[in-house]
């Protein structure tokens, strides 16, 4: 493909994330087909699609879980994520949540997000950040509290929060990385109808500071972000547009929302 063409072809304003042609292959199956895909710096992104669409593997891709057959993955300023691990990845400033929330329920609300600080996570700076030595640390995390809705359960037991609970605090969690992306997968499963809309509302706040990408499947929940949506199908780009948009897509309505 022509470079120079390519790069004209993207949005203005900072593109924080490119992938051009990536391709992925399973024993025959293509799970990525030549798939194009930016987001720009404070874009709030809905990946929508069926089952088997790519959408598991373009995240994989992104976080080097999974190395592309072929194409381009670039992070902000040009760094090619297909030479660096998943380590490395992460600590350039893209985190991931799973669709299952992995908190550690035997610590405290606070603690969780004590040890999911960025820099020095030993075990000794951890404690002296608990104990109150870390003032600016301290601060951080009951910012933190108060911004992922669970104000006044800094003590309570990650083990005892509901389902919704968890998967704030895991986000909270990622956002105590600091990360420049955020990856979010299925985030409204399982929840109640009021945590799913504060949810949403979390996602949309978060995205006033940095990237956010979200897979999800419950359509009123993505309608519910109101932002820009990209339909995977077959590994790659079937629509992009408004949730009006591509639902009266005649290609992801037979595909998809038909079903």
């Amino acid at each position: 493909m022509n470079t120079t063409a390519a790069q004209t072809a993207r949005p203005a304003g900072k593109t924080v994330l490119y992938l051009e042609g990536v391709s992925v292959n399973f024993d025959g199956f293509r799970a990525l087909n030549n798939l194009s895909f930016v987001l720009a710096a404070g874009e709030l992104r809905a990946i929508i699609g069926p089952n088997g669409a790519g959408k598991t593997t373009m995240m994989d891709v992104i976080t080097g879980k999974t190395r592309p057959d072929a194409g381009r993955v670039e992070f902000s300023g040009g760094t090619n994520l297909t030479r660096l691990g998943e380590a490395e990845i992460a600590n350039l400033g893209i985190g991931r949540k799973f669709q299952k929330p992995t908190v550690f329920e035997n610590q405290t609300v606070f603690e969780n997000l004590t040890l999911a600080l960025a820099g020095d996570r030993r075990v000794r700076v951890a404690l002296f950040t608990w104990l109150g030595q870390g003032d600016g640390e301290a601060k951080k995390i009951s910012e933190l509290i108060i911004q992922i809705g669970l104000e006044g359960r800094g003590e309570a037991m990650a083990g005892t929060l509901s389902h919704g609970e968890k998967q704030w605090l895991e986000i909270g969690m990622l956002l105590a990385q600091d990360p420049m992306i955020l990856l979010v997968d299925e985030p409204a499963a399982g929840m109640t109808d009021s945590e799913t809309a504060q949810t949403a509302k979390l996602l949309r706040d978060i995205s006033e500071t940095r990237s956010v990408v979200v897979v999800e499947h419950d359509m009123a929940f993505v309608r519910d972000l109101d932002c820009k949506v990209t339909v995977l199908h077959e590994g790659a780009v079937l629509a992009e547009g408004s949730m009006d948009h591509v639902q009266k897509n005649p290609r992801v309505i037979e595909v998809y929302l038909g079903r």
